[in-house]
Protein backbone atom coordinates (compact mmCIF):
# COMPACT_ATOMS: atom_id res chain seq x y z
CA UNK A 1 0.00 0.00 0.00
CA UNK A 2 1.24 3.24 -0.92
CA UNK A 3 1.54 6.35 1.51
CA UNK A 4 0.68 10.16 1.80
CA UNK A 5 -0.27 11.52 -1.82
CA UNK A 6 1.30 8.70 -4.14
CA UNK A 7 -1.41 6.91 -4.91
CA UNK A 8 -3.75 10.26 -6.13
CA UNK A 9 -0.65 11.65 -7.87
CA UNK A 10 -0.53 8.28 -9.86
CA UNK A 11 -4.05 8.51 -10.45
CA UNK A 12 -3.45 12.13 -11.78
CA UNK A 13 -0.60 11.34 -13.97
CA UNK A 14 -2.28 8.54 -15.70
CA UNK A 15 -6.13 10.51 -16.50
CA UNK A 16 -3.25 13.00 -17.98
CA UNK A 17 -3.19 11.12 -21.62
CA UNK A 18 -7.31 12.27 -21.72
CA UNK A 19 -6.25 16.37 -21.53
CA UNK A 20 -8.67 16.55 -19.55
CA UNK A 21 -9.69 20.52 -19.30
CA UNK A 22 -11.13 19.90 -15.45
CA UNK A 23 -9.57 17.13 -13.08
CA UNK A 24 -9.64 16.70 -9.43
CA UNK A 25 -8.87 13.64 -7.57
CA UNK A 26 -10.33 13.11 -4.06
CA UNK A 27 -8.89 10.61 -1.50
CA UNK A 28 -12.14 9.68 0.72
CA UNK A 29 -10.26 6.90 2.44
CA UNK A 30 -10.95 8.55 5.55
CA UNK A 31 -14.79 8.19 5.51
CA UNK A 32 -14.36 4.60 5.62
CA UNK A 33 -12.74 2.09 7.70
CA UNK A 34 -9.17 2.43 5.72
CA UNK A 35 -6.66 3.68 8.56
CA UNK A 36 -4.96 6.48 8.86
CA UNK A 37 -2.88 7.48 5.79
CA UNK A 38 -4.90 4.93 3.93
CA UNK A 39 -5.22 5.54 -0.03
CA UNK A 40 -8.10 3.25 -1.02
CA UNK A 41 -11.15 5.46 -1.82
CA UNK A 42 -10.91 7.84 -4.19
CA UNK A 43 -13.70 10.18 -6.28
CA UNK A 44 -12.61 10.94 -9.16
CA UNK A 45 -13.96 13.84 -11.36
CA UNK A 46 -12.75 13.98 -15.19
CA UNK A 47 -14.01 16.52 -17.85
CA UNK A 48 -12.42 15.84 -21.27
CA UNK A 49 -12.96 16.05 -24.95
CA UNK A 50 -12.30 12.15 -24.95
CA UNK A 51 -15.68 11.48 -23.58
CA UNK A 52 -17.39 12.89 -26.66
CA UNK A 53 -19.93 10.46 -28.26
CA UNK A 54 -18.77 7.96 -25.81
CA UNK A 55 -21.77 6.51 -23.20
CA UNK A 56 -21.54 6.24 -19.34
CA UNK A 57 -19.97 2.72 -19.46
CA UNK A 58 -17.56 3.62 -22.11
CA UNK A 59 -16.32 6.50 -20.46
CA UNK A 60 -15.67 4.45 -17.08
CA UNK A 61 -14.00 1.28 -18.66
CA UNK A 62 -11.56 3.50 -20.20
CA UNK A 63 -10.77 5.13 -16.69
CA UNK A 64 -10.66 1.57 -15.37
CA UNK A 65 -8.15 0.44 -18.29
CA UNK A 66 -6.02 3.96 -17.51
CA UNK A 67 -6.06 2.73 -13.67
CA UNK A 68 -5.63 -1.45 -13.79
CA UNK A 69 -2.40 -0.85 -11.50
CA UNK A 70 -3.47 1.14 -9.31
CA UNK A 71 -6.91 -1.01 -8.42
CA UNK A 72 -4.95 -3.89 -8.58
CA UNK A 73 -2.37 -2.18 -6.07
CA UNK A 74 -4.67 -1.31 -3.48
CA UNK A 75 -7.52 0.98 -4.45
CA UNK A 76 -10.76 -0.60 -3.40
CA UNK A 77 -13.41 1.93 -4.68
CA UNK A 78 -13.56 5.21 -7.06
CA UNK A 79 -16.85 7.50 -7.36
CA UNK A 80 -15.77 8.01 -11.19
CA UNK A 81 -17.95 11.53 -12.76
CA UNK A 82 -16.86 11.70 -16.61
CA UNK A 83 -17.78 14.41 -18.81
CA UNK A 84 -17.18 16.55 -21.59
CA UNK A 85 -16.56 20.07 -21.55
CA UNK A 86 -20.40 20.70 -22.73
CA UNK A 87 -21.83 18.57 -19.97
CA UNK A 88 -19.77 20.02 -17.47
CA UNK A 89 -20.25 23.64 -18.65
CA UNK A 90 -24.11 22.79 -17.89
CA UNK A 91 -24.05 20.47 -14.55
CA UNK A 92 -20.87 22.57 -13.11
CA UNK A 93 -20.13 19.83 -10.38
CA UNK A 94 -20.28 16.11 -9.68
CA UNK A 95 -22.41 14.50 -7.12
CA UNK A 96 -21.59 14.42 -3.65
CA UNK A 97 -20.35 10.81 -2.85
CA UNK A 98 -22.64 8.21 -0.56
CA UNK A 99 -22.08 8.20 3.23
CA UNK A 100 -20.36 4.89 3.65
CA UNK A 101 -22.18 1.97 5.70
CA UNK A 102 -18.66 1.19 7.20
CA UNK A 103 -17.38 4.61 7.45
CA UNK A 104 -17.06 6.88 10.86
Amino acid sequence: MTTGQDMENRIRRNIAVLSPVHLTVENESHRHRSGPGAETHFKVTVVSDAFSGKSLVERHRSLYQLLGEELKEGVHALALHCFTPQEWKQKGQSAASPVCAGGE
